[in-house]
């Protein structure tokens, strides 16, 4: 929080104008140059950034305080349309601003006000806003020393002359408002994005997961002595009398307390035989139930069909079996004789080496011949294939 804070000050101080350095540039003797430092003041107009020449004038009186002397006539080594005449003030006995405003009154172009005794800068600031708003000169604040020395060369000095000119500052604000904005688009671009990935995430795991209501629809069941169920696979622990077991769809039974974190953390598929425990869609909801509730044995058993990722390692044997039990898996896999009649032509099982079956294409070959006595044949043959109830392979 407090770098926050550092971080916002840092932010505003450099968006709020500061006034920035100034120099005095003295030339004279038509050859040599001297260098001042000045801050320029909080009020009247500012230095233009070509720089300002004129040439001194010290100030009568030397506090500015009452009416200055009017300045002297320009000499006539100077143009009078490039070159202004500047005052020097010394500090105290009165305010800045009145000091500037008598030397606009009296009719110079510019003032300097020098420190005494010091070579400290200030920034000059405004007592009266009526007096402030009155003032139209550019003005300065320089040192005690500058002033030394502007008094006693540039002065007397026939010919010498100076130049306000304020220091080039790179306008950071105008460049670091662009950059903030692109930097904090870039940043809520990047959040948006961010967030759509967070979303999408989300909604994968919970498609592959199970929600409280779908997990409350799974019937419970608890445990009796006598049941088919023996253990849970996921905690390995036979099951005890009381044990409150979850049914699948599949027929395979765990603890709750086992079962229900994977189902809804994990997959919402059987740890044991990976089949969903939910309908994929609606529009399949009744063939999917059947698969569900039973169904699904005669599907997973036909032949040709290629394995998957949630094809079954154990796969339930006919509740029919000789065997008896629900628990019991084998390959075994039946086919009735309706499915063999509908399709002949694919199917492999031993029906169509039955005493007396002949194929379309035989009947098809010998139907020129006796194709009445085939026909008497066939029928016969089609009776005693519906009389027998299934064919196992």
């Amino acid at each position: 929080m407090v770098q926050l804070n550092v971080a916002v000050l840092v932010f505003c101080s450099v968006l709020v104008p500061s006034p920035a350095l100034a120099y005095i540039y003295a030339h004279y003797d038509n050859m040599t140059s001297m260098l001042f430092e000045d801050l320029p003041a909080l009020f009247g107009s500012p230095l233009p950034k070509d720089g300002l020449m004129g040439i001194m004038v010290d100030s009568r009186p030397l506090n500015g305080c009452t009416a200055i002397d009017p300045p002297p006539p320009l000499p006539p080594s100077f143009d009078a349309n490039t070159t202004k005449i500047i005052v020097l003030i010394r500090r105290y006995d009165c305010n800045f601003d009145i000091k500037v405003l008598h030397a606009q009154q009296a009719g110079y172009n510019a003032a300097i006000i020098h420190n005494m005794y010091s070579d400290t800068l200030l920034n000059m600031n405004y007592s009266n806003e009526t007096i402030a708003e009155e003032i139209e000169i550019p003005s300065v604040f320089t040192s005690y020393y500058a002033s030394q020395i502007l008094r006693n060369f540039i002065i007397p000095e026939q010919g010498a002359y100076v130049i306000l000119k304020p220091e080039f500052s790179f306008p950071l604000s105008y460049y670091l408002i662009p950059f903030t904005g692109v930097v904090g688009m870039i940043i809520l671009v990047m959040c948006v994005v961010l967030i759509v990935r967070c979303v999408r995430y989300r909604k994968r795991l919970r498609k592959n997961r199970l929600s409280k209501e779908q997990l409350k629809r799974i019937p419970t069941h608890r445990f009796r002595k006598g049941d088919d169920y023996d253990l849970c696979a996921i905690c390995l622990d036979e099951y005890e009398e009381g044990d409150k077991l979850r049914v699948l769809p599949c027929s395979h039974a765990y603890h709750c307390q086992c079962v229900d974190p994977w189902l809804t953390q994990s997959k919402k598929t059987c740890p044991v035989c990976k089949q969903r425990v939910t309908r994929n869609n609606t529009e399949h909801s009744e063939s999917e139930s059947e698969e569900d509730t039973g169904g699904r044995g005669v599907e997973e058993g036909t032949e040709g069909e290629a394995d998957s990722e949630r094809t079954p390692l154990l796969r339930p044997s006919n509740p029919c079996s000789p065997s008896g039990s629900p628990g019991a898996y084998s390959a075994t896999t039946t086919t009735t004789t309706a499915q063999c009649i509908a399709s002949p032509a694919h199917c492999d099982f031993p029906i169509l080496g039955y005493e007396g079956y002949r194929s379309p294409d035989e009947d098809t070959d010998s139907e020129s011949d006796d194709a009445g006595e085939d026909r008497h044949h066939t029928d016969d043959d089609t009776a005693q294939l519906i009389d027998r109830d299934t064919v196992e392979v």
